[in-house]
């Protein structure tokens, strides 16, 4: 009897390792390349809902710094070299690899999903010929965040509509270097996507772009010589030490601590910079425009846009997995999960319209009604005199290098190793190099 009780539970036992078996060899698994902030990171903390909700489907994350994730998810992709399923890319790539047929278009992202939510400019930026090939996690434009406090000990009041000029009178009268404050903190990190994003928006509120219609370079513009030096004058004042390794993280990590009066970055900073958990100057942050080089800025003003966005590579087997996970982590009831966990003001800024009428979420964030109004305002078509589409980059292949490249320029003139003059002088040869090679200038 106990024999055949014993030989009765292995064959139990073995039941069930066969169907756990099964069970696994059905399961995909999802590799997701991600970029470093914070968002992300709390998604990734929530993956856990999805996974219960889809038990058939088990998701690993690649998370990297946002320059080498670029580096190394345009490798992949380039080279079909099959490493993610997943990718976080931006309103960069989109329209320079859906043209190439590098992604699939998301066109199964169910019925309840509501497309016509996304915000227009948004969904515009990540669509070809009406096709959306990419979701959007949460999306940006740009303005100045500020020490109120800081502001009224100055004897300031933010303007309407602020000037460059006023910045730097508020941040020399700001600074307390004593006291470790610093008036203006600014990207600095070299990148086309880190202090580039910064620079050539200030250069187009100053009245430049990247290249005139021709597509010839115009670093060594007016609006450009202004428009660099007064930024490496402002921050070799005001800023702190080191700031040509800061980037959007680094600069969050300062403001956090109380270390700067001003800081001008993406809209999505307003949720951490106003969180008491996160922010040790939460109850004393106040929001304005980006601020213009010149009054009544040309250009369509000092508006950026961005979307860190979820894609699926075109050759892709499992893109039926990858748009389940693309809808769970983009549609309404991700914010809604997002705000029982951890409030509204912590829900992903900038992608639907229905956020900013929901009155939960205007009355938790000071900052939503001038993201809005950003984003609203922010126009990266191409016309007349831009022939390219994108105001803080140009949607070429060539920017990503070129755009790297200048910023190191960019960065060796904040940090005071060349001169504004010089680091100009060489990113227009480079560029113009680089132009006339890809056939851009004839």
């Amino acid at each position: 009897m106990r024999h055949h009780n014993e030989i009765k539970g292995l064959l139990v036992a073995t039941s069930l390792m066969a169907l756990a078996g099964v069970a696994n060899a059905q399961q995909t698994s999802l590799t997701i390349g991600t970029v470093n902030n914070n968002d992300m990171i709390r998604m990734q903390g929530l993956t856990g809902e999805f996974e219960k909700a889809n038990p058939d489907i088990k998701v690993n994350w690649v998370t990297l710094e946002e320059n080498v994730l670029r580096q190394r998810v345009t490798t992949d992709i380039a080279t079909n070299g099959g490493q993610f399923d997943i990718m976080t890319i931006g309103t960069y790539e989109v329209p320079i690899w859906s043209k190439q047929a590098w992604l699939a278009p998301l066109e199964n992202l169910g019925a309840d999903y509501d497309i016509d939510d996304l915000l227009p400019p948004i969904r515009n930026a990540l669509s070809t010929d009406g096709k959306l090939f990419a979701a959007p996690f949460y999306g940006e434009s740009v303005m100045t965040i500020y020490r109120k406090d800081l502001l009224d000990k100055a004897g300031l009041t933010m303007p309407e509509k602020p000037t460059f000029s006023f910045l730097k009178e508020a941040a020399e009268k700001m600074t307390d270097k004593s006291a470790g404050v610093y008036g203006i903190c600014l990207r600095g990190k070299p990148g086309w996507g880190e202090n580039m994003a910064f620079i050539g928006n200030l250069a187009r509120s100053y009245g430049g772009n990247y290249f005139d219609a021709s597509w010839k370079p115009q670093f060594e513009s007016e609006a450009w010589k202004k428009a660099v030096g007064d930024y490496v004058e402002v921050m070799q004042k005001y800023g702190p030490p080191g700031a040509a390794s800061n980037g959007f993280n680094e600069n969050l990590s300062l403001f956090s601590q109380g270390k700067c009066g001003m800081w001008i970055d993406a809209t999505s900073a307003g949720n951490f910079v106003t969180n008491p958990k996160q922010s040790q100057v939460s109850d004393k942050v106040g929001f304005a425009p980006a601020p213009c080089g010149v009054e009544n800025c040309p250009n369509g003003g000092a508006n950026w846009l961005w979307a860190w966005s979820l894609a699926i590579p075109a050759s892709s087997q499992k893109k039926e997995a990858a748009e389940k996970f693309i809808t769970w982590a983009t549609d309404k009831k991700y914010q809604e999960l997002v705000a029982s966990k951890e409030g509204w003001s912590n829900v992903p800024p900038g992608t639907r319209t229905s956020l900013y009428e929901n009155k939960s979420y205007t009355d938790a964030t000071p900052f939503a009604a001038e993201t809005l109004r950003a984003m609203n305002a922010a126009d990266p078509a191409a016309g007349p005199d831009k022939p390219y589409v994108g105001l803080q980059f140009a949607a070429i292949p060539e920017f990503q290098g070129l755009g790297t490249a200048v910023g190191q320029q960019m960065a060796g003139a904040l940090s005071g190793s060349v001169k504004v003059e010089q680091a100009l002088a060489a990113a227009q040869a480079q560029a113009t190099r680089e132009l006339t090679r890809a056939g851009y200038i004839k």
